[in-house]
């Protein structure tokens, strides 16, 4: 095992941000084994993508515009992932850990009888072999496993784990053949995305998210989506919010929702119960506003700001606006 392979997560002609941030990781790792940094982007506009993906520090990129990736449920991607894999023999495979990511993480790890680490949050290198450190048991545990040096491993990697890096080291771009004798019977008739702001949770590096406290689903609007975008992040919401029908359940942050890891988080109005704090305590800082001085979230938070927040979040969106233009 000494390669490293991305897997490029795309739609609409756009990838998301975990991408880069995985290319920053493939350089690192496939440094530490004495090996080349790969990445694989399937679908329509992949040709565009794979040029995109040279200002990153790859050394190749592998790509197709087959539209059998666009027309059919999963498995094309899988067999070109699993062609790259196969043709650069054992090696790393790194996946977005995103409801995608996770099915193709699971299927590649089959073709390939691979070990799985799922939401990864660090990677180490160690006597020639990957240790995977990930959260479980709602974050309770702290869990290392390791792949044997010569086989392959596949890794679903937690969306703001590690940081993006650009850099071009002028990675190679290559067509993928499309593997003979394959058809496909599970057809996509339609997508449907429902909508859920400009920014992905996952990725936003802040995260301003309200619960029960806002009392119905015109703060999330008039408080909460101004200092989301003052701060550049996203609105979420907790799952007594999703529940009242408030938000849609795709703002949803917890057990039952989505797991996120941004630089910044705000819970306002949030208690705070485990169910919650599964989904957000592992953010770099926390900060907490509820006019209630023993709750819950006030245990994780890094800063606890007891008062009124119908008063708090616009005044604090008032500074961080006047602060933004101040530095313009």
């Amino acid at each position: 095992m000494r390669d490293v392979i991305v897997f490029v997560e795309h739609s609409g002609g756009q990838t998301r941000k975990v991408t880069f941030e995985l290319a920053a990781e493939a350089r690192r790792l496939a440094d530490a084994l004495g090996g080349k940094a790969h990445a694989v982007v399937a679908g329509s506009g992949a040709a565009a993508l794979a040029q995109q993906l040279q200002n990153h520090p790859l050394d190749k990129i592998h790509h197709t515009d087959d539209p059998d990736v666009d027309k059919y449920l999963l498995d094309p991607f899988v067999d070109y992932l699993e062609a790259v894999a196969k043709s650069v023999g054992p090696s790393v495979i790194l996946v977005p850990n995103t409801m995608l990511g996770r099915d193709i993480a699971g299927r590649i790890a089959a073709r390939l009888n691979a070990g799985l680490a799922s939401d990864v949050t660090e990677l180490r290198v160690e006597n020639g072999r990957v240790n995977c450190v990930a959260p479980k048991l709602q974050g309770s545990t702290i869990t290392t496993c390791a792949f044997k040096a010569g086989d392959y491993g596949v890794i679903t990697v937690r969306p703001n784990a590690f940081s993006a890096a650009p850099k071009s080291t002028g990675a190679e771009v290559l067509t993928i053949e499309k593997p003979s004798g394959k058809s496909y019977k599970m057809a996509v008739e339609s997508d449907v995305e429902e909508a859920s702001g400009e920014l992905g949770l996952e990725e936003a590096p802040v995260v301003v998210s309200g619960g029960r406290g806002l009392g119905g689903p015109q703060p999330f609007e008039t408080l909460l989506k101004p200092l989301a975008d003052a701060l550049g992040g996203a609105v979420g919401a907790s799952r007594a919010a999703a529940d009242a029908g408030w938000v849609p359940y795709s703002l949803q942050i917890g057990q039952t929702g989505k797991i996120v890891s941004p630089q910044l988080y705000l819970a306002v109005g949030i208690s705070g119960a485990i169910q919650h704090k599964v989904g957000m305590q592992t953010a770099g800082t926390i900060v907490a506003i509820n006019r209630d001085a023993t709750v819950p979230i006030g245990e994780t938070a890094d800063l606890l700001v007891v008062g009124d927040l119908f008063q708090i979040v616009p005044a604090l969106t008032a500074l961080v606006q006047k602060a933004k233009a101040a530095h313009a």
